[in-house]
């Protein structure tokens, strides 16, 4: 395979491992590292990350287009529970702040945790900026696939 045709591969490997839970882009980034020369590895993994946030852009979309019928609904389904009043606008104002919500999102971007999926789900609702939201979610993908692949470039034959 050619770079360029192993970049492409790992654009749409990382979009499509965004959206389907059961397809994992950690993995592929180290069988993809583990194989090919190390500015290749590099490449795949950046291309990777880029497909991965395209990805979770989709996600935070579908719920920035959503969240009108999600309170219409819940306004006439009546009074929240409890917990749920009280969550939900902290989390939701959490995520809108920059000092706060972008820390949220790195983390989960270079961690995993929180999922992120559901912090992609939530900040799009939330209202969180779009471009801030991507560059934030970029740089997280980008350092976690390095971390793992960068090991495998010289550790798997």
């Amino acid at each position: 395979m050619t770079d360029a045709t192993e970049a492409l591969f790992a654009l749409a490997y990382g979009a499509m491992s965004a959206l389907v839970p059961v397809v994992n882009a950690e993995v592929y980034a180290v069988v993809a590292a583990g194989r090919t020369a190390t500015p290749v590895a590099l490449l795949v993994v950046l291309a990777l990350a880029v497909g991965q946030t395209a990805g979770k852009l989709v996600l935070f979309e579908a719920a920035r287009l959503g969240r009108g019928r999600f309170v219409r609904r819940h306004a006439e389904q009546g009074a929240r529970s409890e917990r749920e009043a009280l969550w939900t606008p902290r989390i939701a104002e959490a995520l809108r702040s920059r000092r706060t919500g972008h820390t949220l999102v790195l983390s989960a971007a270079v961690l995993g945790l929180p999922p992120l999926a559901a912090v992609s789900l939530a900040a799009g609702a939330a209202g969180q900026r779009r471009w801030e939201f991507a560059a934030v979610c970029l740089a997280g993908r980008t350092a976690r696939f390095v971390a793992l692949a960068l090991p495998a470039t010289y550790l798997l034959p």
